[in-house]
């Protein structure tokens, strides 16, 4: 009995978010935000203090993916694949939340030893959990995040959403002189889900986005499943250079780079990519650029130019110091961190 009085409030504490969460989607959304914020004003505070962001960062990361499952599960609107890979996808996102505070973690814990060894189980643990959604669940392109964040504009929890979706155009009013439509008085949902346009605008982009987040992959063939699998297999490939070649070495930076642009070039004639595929093609490429961060080549070219160009921005662009300077005292300790970069 005692043993189920802490269980049995536990119980009703969850019971009670996941109602607060339901009748709430706008307010929840400002937590996530809050907490998130505050990640950001932590940095440099004192000692310990980027670990302790990261923390805070990964914590709001996860508070959101359970908040977008407490809302899935209330619109009865499920991630469109089966449950297995519905688990798949939730594992992978959480790795994804947490693998920057576990380096940092380890590192302050074990030392260089038990930071390369979290790092290279969180790296296996994602390429075996994606080459399972790509060769088994046949997932097609591996998008990021794994899981869409549901869109919290729609409130379609209130109940005056629901009425209104009910009674179509009925709640609006059309002026005869303009053709505006108008809300109608009546029909005025809660302040935290009045929007500027009108019903039949809101529903249909409403109806849009639903159709593109939930269209199925793209089916790939024998080459695009090949370039996929490199995509998939770099980390690994790119932690066993290191290995062998050590973290001055160019080789490490080479390798992992072919592999990026061949993974790309091969996937880039692929045709009739729906729209979550092609933002995730373009992140792709947008990434390269993370090339000139990364050592060697950080090391040796881009960070005497990159921090001259903080440094002249902050002493001759009026307000802008107080944006480059933390960004100066940050970019080494931001550099270090493997999944930052590599990730």
């Amino acid at each position: 009995m005692a043993a189920a009085g802490p269980l049995g409030r536990l119980r009703r504490l969850c019971h009670r978010y996941q109602e607060y969460v339901r009748q709430h989607p706008a307010a929840t959304a400002q937590l996530e935000g809050t907490v998130r914020g505050l990640s950001y004003l932590l940095p440099g505070r004192f000692s310990d203090s980027h670990e302790l962001s990261e923390l805070v960062y990964s914590a709001s990361n996860l508070l959101v993916l359970l908040n977008d499952w407490i809302l899935r599960k209330e619109l009865q609107r499920t991630l469109p694949v089966s449950l297995p890979q519905q688990k798949l996808l939730t594992w992978l996102s959480v790795l994804e939340c947490v693998e920057v505070f576990a380096e940092m973690g380890a590192v302050k814990v074990w030392g260089e030893m038990g930071r390369w060894t979290i790092i290279i189980l969180i790296q296996l643990a994602k390429a075996i959990l994606r080459l399972l959604l790509l060769l088994w669940y046949k997932a097609g392109i591996q998008t990021s995040p794994p899981i869409v964040p549901v869109d919290r504009e729609q409130q379609q929890l209130q109940p005056e959403d629901k009425e209104g979706s009910s009674a179509g155009k009925e709640q609006t009013y059309v002026g005869r002189r303009s053709s505006r439509v108008v809300r109608s008085l009546e029909s005025t949902p809660a302040l935290q889900s009045r929007h500027w346009g009108s019903p039949q605008q809101r529903e249909g982009k409403q109806n849009r986005r639903a159709e593109e987040m939930n269209q199925a992959p793209t089916p790939l063939g024998l080459q695009e499943t090949i370039a996929e699998s490199v995509y998939i297999t770099r980390p690994l490939f790119h932690l066993l250079s290191l290995g062998i070649w050590g973290q001055r070495s160019w080789k490490p930076w080479l390798l992992s780079g072919i592999l990026d642009i061949t993974s790309l070039s091969l996937l880039s004639d692929m045709k009739d990519l729906n729209k979550r595929e092609r933002l995730e093609l373009r992140r792709r490429t947008i990434l390269l650029l993370y090339y000139l961060l990364r050592s060697p080549f950080y090391d040796r070219y881009s960070e005497g130019r990159i921090l001259f160009l903080l440094r002249l921005l902050a002493d001759y662009v009026p307000g802008v110091g107080f944006v480059t300077r933390p960004m100066m005292n940050y970019l080494p300790a931001w550099q270090k961190i493997y999944f930052y970069n590599w990730g």
